[in-house]
């Protein structure tokens, strides 16, 4: 079988676990990095063996696949070039920085067959995947995402950088039209807003609440899922999940007629895995798990979450005068 060429775009702080991951991987050569800063670059190829490149160009005719993690306003433009040379695409999240470079990136790729995969890391989260089998129509989200603050992703606002990965999880859940969305959010240390709280409302009926902060004290992941039949509680943090769902035959328990279940999961690497499904997909020509419409579809309700934002703090401003 031939082995699959593939490079990375942007060797930050994320893009160094990528090359790590395919420069760790079988059947694939690593054959280039490229990043705006060459030392970067050179300090990378050094560690995983493969050669550095101060612009993305030097890879076109090289790679059959690449991953694409520079400062997201750059992801359409870098994106479209790749797929202009033929090379499939795995675009760390969130897919554009619009709606209209997502559906012009949906359509060239479509148009030559070729594969957009957007880095939707939770997808791959095997606490996600253990919800797959248990979480059936739910009619409640809430979820929560608090980070310390740091420097990185600053560039977009929380609700680009954090709150789309729980935006994406839900939607995979609910798979449901929305229907209304009210949002609230504050710019507290960075230009862009560092805290955002959002209430979607879907056509099935189900409502998710959804929170995201980047200036917390401590590091938080939980979402909880209400359904008809149960209630679940993912802690991503410990690595637990609780599962209280109908049970005839207990009796006797802490709920009547319920049944509490405490799972475990280990944590795995979600970004392998997210990796390695790309790999194959580019390998078989098949549909990634997490298509360009699908990180198109978060973006969506991001933007509309942000837009919201961006009203309610003009109409805060015109009220304070």
């Amino acid at each position: 079988m031939k082995r699959l060429r593939v490079g990375v775009v942007g060797v930050g702080y994320l893009g160094r676990f990528h090359a790590e991951k395919y420069a760790s991987m079988d059947a694939v050569d690593l054959v280039g990095v490229a990043d705006t800063n060459m030392s970067q670059a050179a300090s990378i190829a050094g560690k995983y063996r493969t050669t550095a490149h101060s612009t993305y160009q030097d890879l076109f005719g090289k790679v059959d696949a690449v991953s694409i993690v520079v400062p997201t306003p750059s992801h359409f433009a870098v994106a479209m070039d790749f797929l202009e040379n033929d090379v499939d695409v795995l675009i760390e999240k969130p897919m554009t920085t619009t709606l209209e470079e997502a559906d012009e990136l949906i359509r060239f790729a479509d148009s030559k067959g070729l594969i957009i995969q957007v880095g939707h890391l939770e997808r791959f989260n095997p606490a996600v995947i253990a919800l797959q089998d248990i979480v059936q129509q739910p009619m409640f989200i809430e979820s929560h995402r608090l980070s310390i603050y740091k420097d990185r992703g600053t560039d977009v606002s929380v609700v680009l950088d954090l709150m789309i990965h729980d935006i994406d999880i839900i939607l995979n859940f609910v798979r449901s039209e929305i229907s209304e969305i009210r949002a609230a959010g504050i710019s507290v240390i960075a230009e862009n807003v560092d805290i955002a709280n959002a209430r979607l409302e879907f056509q099935s009926g189900c409502v998710a609440n959804v929170t995201a902060s980047r200036i917390s004290t401590k590091n938080e992941r939980k979402i909880r899922l209400f359904q008809k039949d149960a209630y679940v509680s993912v802690d991503f943090t410990s690595q637990e999940i609780t599962v209280i769902q109908q049970n005839s035959k207990k009796d006797d328990g802490l709920i009547p007629g319920m049944e509490i279940k405490q799972l475990c999961f280990t944590k795995g690497d979600a970004l392998e895995d997210e990796i390695k499904s790309f790999v194959q997909s580019v390998a078989n020509r098949k549909v990634p798990q997490v298509t360009g419409q699908m990180g198109r579809d978060a973006l969506k309700i991001a933007l509309n979450i942000m837009e919201q934002i961006k009203n309610s703090a003009g109409r805060l401003s015109d009220f304070r005068k």
